[in-house]
């Protein structure tokens, strides 16, 4: 058996190996052991194991049979105790395993039963077993149980039984199922062993690419020539002008999925190229099915002649027995599959589960090169493949071929790259990292197929994307610029609820905004928040230039907006006739009508190409943060409910009372006082009642000037683009946002047909279009002249009835010196709008005494980790990950919403 020294598991005559008649010096002495791998010890008690095993392998990798014991019984020399014992051991042994972990067994191991046991979790977890035996005479290992207090009295007879099973089992230990057995003689050759841990043959992660896998070639050579070529690749052609070898300029590696022969017209051809460019280090090849069929017949082995063979053994028949011989040694030295770029990407021919993954079995060797399948078979007689990749949640991208499919798509981070070029398809090419597809047409059909070229790859387009899994229970969620983040299980129980209930398509959610710390607590006289704190605390923090944005009075929206329907449907898998999304902040649909949100896409999607950036951006859709008005659009039921019942209230109680006031003043009755705080919070009232008109009016009825219908009044005010094809625009600084969604905004004009830009929301801006301008200012926090203009601008914007602004670093995502993140942005509103979340008389001074007591410590935290959460989901949609990594990101988001905090902060 391969990596055996069938030398080292013969049985020596009694006494022939003793100790005691060793003379000379021993060499040292390589043991082999793969890096995943089950290490068993065998060897009599007394024999060294321990010793062996401390010296060779770490703390954490030894399972012993004696500390097992100690754990069930506190007596490692209870060998009553030995059943539960093992029953530990294998526990341990079994979760290190899964784990990936080489494990050793430290135990004595003579008896075959023990092994069978380990041989069997071995397979279990697709590892090799590996049996390292100490065979030391009984004397010595007598006298080192003498030399221990716990063995002093063990008998004799034990460790005589001992070595005589261990005799029997040295011949038997190859067909047990041990794939390397190292029979260690004596004590020098033990003292001499040196572990050496191999890598094994599929563990690439040290390549890093760049790669371009290519799909199934199927004996297509002159299109995989075409194919080369487009991906950059040099020809090198032998003095026939055969192609023997190509190379990439810039250092790229071809990698092929297999099946490179059968059906097609050049098998031989496309096998020298592909053997040439292994053997010059420009590729890498795993073997497919057609592969293994014709090893076995080059072999001398039975097999069909069906599925294309013949037409490669009639091929082959050309070739010189040279060449055949070639074929036969390179088809014998095909490894199943490959794990490269340090564990992100695995190559295979049929597809892998994550469990799979650098796994060494003839099970996983059978599943990459065939798959599963459900036992049944089509109308057509084929076989019906198990949709593995549909439950896929591997963190590996997996990129495989074998089922033909009329074009490859990603699905759970799985792509199929077999698009039936010898049937008359394409030929792909996957270039990783860049996740960019490459294909060429067949030249023609060279092989019927024997169904219709319209199946899907497993799991199809329409698979099971998501589960319940994905989100139940407590989560710890990795994200790049907050490391690892916990979501509780009670939080993710009312995400669960809102999200299966009310939000859109997870498809079309690719992202939810966080929420947003307010400002440090103002000490101003009358103002509970003021810029001056959010200028300091930036300040503070070591940022100088920050950029405040008005703070539109609306509904936080975001808008998934593509070029066309087409696109939303083939990216996003949106419904027929959708071109996007509108959502709001906890994902459910903006409007109820379809109508609606179709026109108002279609007219952003105009002003996207108006504005020229669907060619600059290189992308065929954009998302976007905004801001959408009137705020009554989306918060009826609360103004009827909670503000309006408030002013009602206040406007039927306060003239009857202040009349009534009056005339007792009038009569000369001491009401003074009384009367003037009663003018006070009538006027409170009548500034709370304001403060939320400002933000409300009616939408739809005027006349459709513009095509905007419905729509007519209604404002949306982008401020900053999220992310487009391929990339996460996030990092962008907020200067070039704006100026980005400037571009779109003044677009709007040419699009309506109107000559005036648009402008901020508002009634008074009834003609103005759809889009509306965030306007800013930007502030150097050390500098005292910008310091007090950026403070004037906020109260000359309060005072017109704005909300307030959004105070962010110029350059976003900012970390302080010790690696934190910095608040991406802070509010600070204006005096008369916090009357809405405060109540009407909260700018009396004890009021604002009481609320300054504000804990803003868990809210700052909470927009943070929001924050580090939705540019996770945006870093995993921008690299094309499955839609379970980023609806893991988003729900994230999501849950974090119903931590308990204060809703007015």
């Amino acid at each position: 058996m391969t990596g055996v020294d069938r030398r080292e598991v013969a049985v020596e005559a009694a006494g022939e190996v003793a100790e005691e008649g060793r003379v000379g010096r021993v060499e040292r002495r390589a043991l082999g052991v793969p890096d995943l791998s089950l290490v068993v010890l065998v060897g009599a008690t007394g024999s060294g194991k321990s010793t062996f095993a401390a010296r060779h392998f770490k703390a954490t990798e030894v399972i012993s049979s004696d500390f097992c014991r100690g754990l069930v019984s506190d007596d490692e020399n209870d060998q009553s105790a030995s059943s539960d014992a093992f029953d530990v051991l294998h526990f341990i042994v079994g979760k290190r395993l899964a784990a990936g972990r080489l494990t050793v067994v430290d135990a004595t191991n003579v008896q075959s039963e023990a092994r069978t046991q380990l041989v069997r979790l071995a397979r279990e977890h697709d590892v090799l077993p590996v049996a390292i035996v100490l065979d030391v005479p009984e004397q010595v290992c007598a006298e080192r149980n003498a030399t221990r207090a716990d063995r002093a009295g063990l008998p004799r007879r034990v460790i005589q039984r001992h070595q005589r099973e261990l005799r029997r089992s040295l011949r038997h230990l190859e067909r047990e199922g041990f794939r390397k057995v190292h029979h260690l003689r004596g004590q020098a050759e033990a003292d001499a062993a040196e572990v050496v841990r191999e890598r094994r043959f599929n563990d690439l992660r040290h390549l890093t690419g760049p790669f371009d896998i290519i799909g199934d070639i199927h004996g297509c050579r002159s299109e995989l020539e075409t194919l080369l070529g487009r991906l950059g690749y040099v020809l090198v052609r032998d003095g026939l002008g055969r192609a023997v070898d190509a190379a990439h300029p810039q250092g790229r590696t071809a990698v092929f999925v297999g099946d490179l022969v059968d059906r097609g017209p050049d098998s031989p051809g496309v096998l020298r190229l592909v053997m040439g460019m292994v053997a010059a280090g420009h590729a890498l090849c795993v073997p497919g099915n057609h592969e293994n069929k014709l090893g076995r017949y080059l072999k001398g082995r039975k097999v069909q002649h069906t599925h294309g063979l013949a037409e490669t053994v009639e091929q082959l028949e050309k070739e010189d027995a040279v060449f055949r011989d070639e074929v036969g040694t390179f088809l014998r030295g095909l490894v199943s599959h490959y794990v490269l770029d340090g564990g992100g990407l695995v190559v295979c021919h049929a597809g892998l589960p994550e469990k799979y993954h650098g796994r060494t079995s003839g099970r996983v060797r059978s599943f990459a090169l065939y798959g599963d399948t459900t036992g049944e078979t089509d109308e057509f007689g084929l076989p019906v493949r198990y949709p593995w990749a549909e439950d896929y949640r591997g963190r590996a991208a997996v990129v495989y071929g074998h089922t033909p499919t009329p074009r490859a798509t990603w699905l759970n981070n799985t792509i199929c790259l077999d698009t039936g070029c010898v049937f008359g398809g394409r030929m792909t090419a996957l270039r990783w990292p860049e996740r960019e597809l490459v294909d060429v047409p067949a030249e023609r059909v060279w092989y019927e197929p024997t169904k219709p070229l319209a199946t899907e790859a497993p799991g199809g387009a329409d698979g099971r994307p998501l589960d319940l899994g994905d989100v139940a229970g407590r989560r710890i969620v990795e994200t790049r610029h907050m490391g690892r983040l916990a979501v509780k299980e009670e939080n993710a129980a009312a995400a669960l609820e809102v999200m299966s209930r009310f939000a859109i398509d997870p498809r079309l959610l690719p992202y939810l905004p966080p929420t947003m710390a307010p400002c440090a607590t103002s000490q101003e006289d009358g103002y509970l928040e003021h810029p001056a704190e959010a200028f300091a605390g930036y300040r503070a923090d070591g940022v100088r230039e920050v950029v405040c944005e008005e703070k539109h009075m609306g509904s936080r929206a975001v808008v998934l907006v593509c070029r066309d329907e087409t696109v939303a449907a083939e990216r996003f898998g949106a419904p027929k006739g959708v071109p996007g999304a509108l959502y709001t902040r906890t994902g459910r649909p903006f409007f109820d009508d379809p109508e609606a949100t179709g026109t108002l896409l279609r007219r952003v999607a105009a002003c996207v190409a108006g504005a020229g950036l669907w060619e600059e951006l290189e992308t065929d859709w954009l998302l976007l943060d905004a801001e959408l008005m009137p705020w009554s659009l989306k918060a009826t039921g609360l103004l009827r409910k909670q503000y309006a019942a408030v002013g009602a209230a206040s406007g039927a109680a306060f003239p009857g009372v202040l009349g009534a006031l009056e005339t007792a003043a009038g009569r000369g009755v001491e009401v003074g006082p009384l009367l003037q705080r009663q003018r006070d919070r009538a006027a409170d009232a009548a500034a709370f009642t304001a403060a939320y008109r400002r933000y409300c009016w009616r939408v739809g009825e005027r006349a459709a000037s513009d095509g905007l219908g419905a729509l007519e009044g209604v404002r949306i005010a982008p401020f900053q683009i999220l992310a487009v094809q391929g990339r996460n625009l996030a990092g962008l600084a907020h200067t070039e946002q704006l100026a980005l969604i400037d571009r779109i905004v003044a677009a709007e004009s040419a699009v309506a047909g109107h000559d005036d830009g648009a402008s901020g929301g508002g009634p008074a801006a009834g003609g103005a279009g759809l889009l509306a301008t965030t306007r800013r200012i930007i502030v150097d926090t050390e500098d005292e002249a910008s310091v007090a203009a950026g403070i004037r601008w906020w109260l000359e914007l309060t005072a017109e009835g704005g909300e307030g602004m959004v105070v962010k670093p110029v350059q976003a995502l900012i970390r302080q010196p010790d690696g934190r993140l910095i608040q991406p942005g802070v509010k600070c509103r204006g005096r008369e709008y916090l009357r809405i979340i405060y109540g009407p008389e909260y700018t009396r001074p004890g009021n604002l005494k009481r609320l300054r007591i504000r804990h803003l410590g868990h809210k700052r935290s909470l927009a943070l980790r929001e924050y580090a959460l939705g540019l996770e989901a945006l870093d995993r949609m921008a690299e094309g990950e499955p839609l379970w990594r980023v609806h893991e990101a988003v729900f994230g988001v999501l849950a974090l919403e119903s931590e308990p905090v204060d809703p007015r902060l």
